[in-house]
């Protein structure tokens, strides 16, 4: 049993299966939090107030995929991003980078009930956006994910999932007070992110160019997810 958070502009006692978009991170789903202050974060706009809803999820019995962590690593999980939201392809080379990681790291993710797995706000798109492009190798884009600190949602997927989600309370969330931390929370991921050293390219790391000419696969040691 696990106790999720979802932020919304509305109070939502009943989760309808298929009602959200197709586009999302891991297409249609329920999206959580573990974290009630990132649902807060994502509940509001800058102009707009927002609802906390809290909800309890018996999990017993349900497949839960986890992508952040065991036997997938980050390939994995921009391969499913790639195939739900809308990047902007226009160089060859990231063209043919999302085309060989689709191919070669797509996940049966439409096949659990429960899905775990990075969110990708504005920050972690641009991360990705660079890795596609050869800008950035495999080990800056997972010191961006994890110095990024944006979290984790949880992704009810299935329509039995949605069987066993209880709502319990709800509470008001002030744009006043989170989405100023919501908006911190986006420029300190960039601000960390353009510390790093991006534009001197780092000899013997794993650039996308590589990846694509030995054709790296998700066995391949190189790619395992680092552990910080």
């Amino acid at each position: 049993m696990i106790t999720l958070f979802h932020g919304s502009d509305k109070i939502i006692e009943g989760p309808h299966y298929g009602g959200s978009r197709d586009n999302n991170d891991y297409g249609n789903g329920f999206y959580c939090s573990e974290s009630s202050d990132l649902a807060r974060e994502w509940s509001v706009d800058e102009n707009r107030d927002g609802f906390l809803n809290c909800y309890e999820l018996d999990t017993d019995s349900l497949r839960v995929l986890r992508l952040c962590g065991g036997r997938y690593s980050i390939l994995h999980w921009l391969a499913i991003l790639l195939e739900n939201r809308k990047f902007q392809i226009t160089s060859k080379l990231a063209r043919e980078a999302k085309r060989y990681l689709l191919e070669q790291f797509s996940v049966p993710y439409k096949d659990s009930d429960i899905l775990i797995g990075y969110r990708a706000d504005d920050s972690y798109f641009a991360f990705a956006n660079d890795f596609l492009n050869g800008t950035i190798s495999l080990r800056q884009l997972e010191e961006a994910m994890y110095l990024g600190k944006l979290g984790e949602q949880v992704v009810l997927k299935s329509e039995e999932s949605y069987r066993h989600i209880r709502f319990l309370e709800y509470e008001p969330v002030d744009a006043a007070v989170w989405y100023p931390r919501r908006k911190d929370r986006d420029q300190s991921a960039r601000q960390r992110y353009f510390q790093q050293d991006r534009d001197g390219w780092q000899k013997g790391e794993l650039y996308m160019p590589k990846i694509l000419d030995e054709e790296i696969g998700p066995d391949d040691t190189r790619i395992q997810r680092i552990i910080y």
